[in-house]
């Protein structure tokens, strides 16, 4: 659990990172490209290439397209409509995500979950109800689809995981999980991407590469991690927990003057989704 505290105080900061400092001044697909090519740079080369199954590969190529590739194209564009306060309560949802795939992985099916998807739109409607528009849906959603895949994400390499042992340190095969990144990245960045809206300050390049360096190459594989070495039930939770810490840097060093009476309530709103969403599982394990 060690690792995924760790990785929490460093997703926390890296919320503000982007939103302060990159999110309307670099371009989005540009800024996770970058991320992702020096987060390779650092654990490719350590990368055993004939010593891993073809099975894992492929699992981890599907992996890091996900918890990476789509999931991070996703919160930087969501950036561009949506508060750092607001991006932070909505990733709040993620445990959501996380129950409904592995009810789905073990032919489970939640009716609460669907009830706290609902209870978590009221939620965003509360924080923004008096500006509510297309854009501000239109983030949220997006944002959504974010959750979801990092959530497969964490799932999928814990099944993994467990589906192909080895006696190999996990950064041994991690490499794989880059490039999957890197295949929907780079596309997206060839096909959107805009070349007049790169970096032109010494502190946007510095902030992409801390993130790049310690929030992606060794944010992502403590998290993968220290994910294979708790419960799923563990792991949802933990997920939560980047929010408060993260609300609190904000919103002391940063947005000062956030209306917090709303996001306050919204936010309680958005936890008691998360609540809603595990009252079938409880009913069963009870």
């Amino acid at each position: 659990m060690g690792y995924l505290l760790f990785v929490t105080l460093i997703q926390a900061f890296s919320f503000s990172l982007i939103g302060e400092y990159l999110a309307g001044h670099v371009d989005s697909y540009f800024a996770v490209l970058v991320r992702v090519v020096l987060a390779g740079l650092v654990f490719i080369p350590l990368t055993r290439w004939r010593q891993v199954e073809p099975g894992f590969m492929r699992g981890m190529l599907l992996i890091g397209a996900l918890q990476f590739g789509i999931t991070y194209v996703c919160l930087y564009l969501s950036f561009r409509v949506l508060t750092v306060p607001e991006v932070l309560l909505f990733t709040i949802l993620t445990p959501l995500h996380v129950t409904l795939i592995e009810d789905a992985l073990n032919r489970r099916f939640n009716p609460w979950a669907l009830v706290a998807a609902l209870v978590a739109v009221m939620g965003a409607a509360v924080i923004r109800f008096d500006t509510i528009s297309p854009d501000f849906f239109g983030g949220f959603l997006l944002l959504q689809l974010g959750n979801f895949t990092f959530a497969a994400g964490q799932v999928l390499y814990k099944r993994l995981v467990a589906r192909y042992p080895s006696d190999m340190p996990h950064y041994r095969r991690f490499g794989f999980f880059y490039l999957g990144a890197l295949a929907v990245v780079l596309p997206a960045f060839l096909l959107f991407g805009k070349a007049n809206f790169w970096p032109d300050a010494t502190l946007q390049w510095g902030v992409l590469v801390f993130l790049g360096l310690i929030s992606t190459a060794l944010g992502l594989y403590w998290w993968n991690k220290g994910a294979c070495m708790v419960r799923v039930g563990t792991l949802a939770v933990i997920n939560i927990l980047h929010v408060p810490v993260g609300l609190i840097l904000n919103l002391l060093i940063w947005n000062q003057h956030e209306p917090l009476g709303r996001l306050f309530i919204g936010g309680l709103v958005i936890v008691f989704a998360v609540w809603i969403s595990r009252l079938d599982r409880r009913a069963v394990t009870v």
